[in-house]
């Protein structure tokens, strides 16, 4: 079925309505992070203050080892590393301006389904005001972690759980918040562009929260051969009930490259729930691009010792093999297992 509402002026009306939820004036100040990663640390932040400037930090420490079924040898290990670091102060005028450095280092097993980098650092500038915030630098990601699916616990990571098409480093980003809405937009160099808005609010004795995405992007093939461009629009709900969040993403994607467009949907579900110091996570991901599929499953599993110090499991499995016109879009099958001593600050 055709997706005509992803082409022409419609597309660009969508995009303009998600930045429209509210009325200016009422922004709040935002927390800016450049972790897009696999691995984030969910404790607070370290703070100090130096004059009128206050330092804040926050990282982990991941210690793994993997297996496979395809592994040579029986386990694989590895470490992975990240850190953001950020200086921010508020001027006479009262604006908010910060400069912020994430980092990251991974070795062997870290890398798995994470990240086929070993080392990623990103840096940004920001201003804010009642109307929102202001970013300039490698701010690719700021609205895809706005408006993506909860991470899972301990090693659980789904693949595929995105769109194809990507922004490039650097770029311009907005950030704000008006009341129950955050709206975030993103702009590339090359002039991709991407849009987004969440709303969330408790009703009862549950929290929900709803967010809205659109695309209009480059993508480049898996295996270099190819640029496609992509336009996509995709929607995650999730309830939250005590310990327990619920959530499912879906979206659409259509992929254009000189005389060819394919479309592609996927559906992505998942719980995480906490019981005491075990927090367990389970999501799987199916979707579609021409009659060829693609499919992913998590199950993480976190063991809480001590503040910041955590014992993690995950069982990962992904499997595509999908090319349009000789040119390979997605390809990848693996399965392995990862347990980690974890430390985060």
């Amino acid at each position: 079925m055709a997706c005509r509402y992803l082409q022409g002026p419609v597309f660009g009306l969508v995009a303009a309505l998600l930045l429209l939820p509210a009325a200016p004036g009422t922004a709040a100040a935002q927390e800016l992070s450049l972790n897009y990663e696999s691995l984030s640390s969910l404790e607070e932040p370290l703070a100090t203050e130096i004059g009128d400037v206050t330092l804040v930090l926050t990282g982990l420490l991941d210690a793994s080892m993997a297996a496979g079924p395809d592994d040579h040898d029986a386990f694989d290990a590895g470490v992975i590393g990240n850190a953001q670091v950020a200086a921010l102060a508020q001027l006479p005028n009262s604006w908010r301006v910060s400069l912020t450095y994430f980092g990251q280092y991974a070795t062997g097993a870290a890398i798995g389904l994470r990240s086929h980098e070993q080392f990623i650092d990103r840096g940004a500038v920001s201003v804010g005001s009642a109307w929102g915030t202001l970013l300039v630098g490698d701010v690719s990601g700021i609205v895809r972690e706005q408006t993506r699916r909860r991470r899972g616990a301990g090693n659980g990571v789904l693949a595929f759980d995105d769109v194809l098409g990507h922004l490039r480093d650097p770029g311009v980003s907005y950030l704000g918040r008006f009341g129950p809405w955050v709206v975030s937009a993103a702009a590339d160099r090359d002039g991709n562009l991407d849009a987004g808005a969440m709303f969330q609010r408790p009703a009862g004795n549950r929290d929900y929260r709803f967010t809205l995405r659109a695309t209009d992007v480059a993508h480049r093939a898996a295996d270099g051969s190819g640029r496609f461009d992509s336009r996509s629009v995709s929607a995650v709900a999730e309830m939250i009930y005590g310990s327990t969040t619920y959530d499912a993403g879906v979206g659409l994607e259509r992929l254009r490259v000189i005389g060819r467009e394919s479309e592609r949907w996927f559906v992505s579900a998942g719980v995480r729930t906490k019981a005491g110091v075990v927090g367990m996570s389970a999501a799987a991901h199916v979707g579609r691009i021409e009659g060829q599929d693609e499919f992913s499953a998590a199950v993480g599993l976190q063991y809480d010792i001590a503040r910041g110090l955590s014992a993690n499991l995950g069982l990962n499995h992904a499997r595509a093999d999908v090319a349009v016109d000789g040119a390979s879009l997605m390809q990848l099958e693996e399965t392995e297992a990862v347990v980690s001593i974890r430390y985060s600050f």
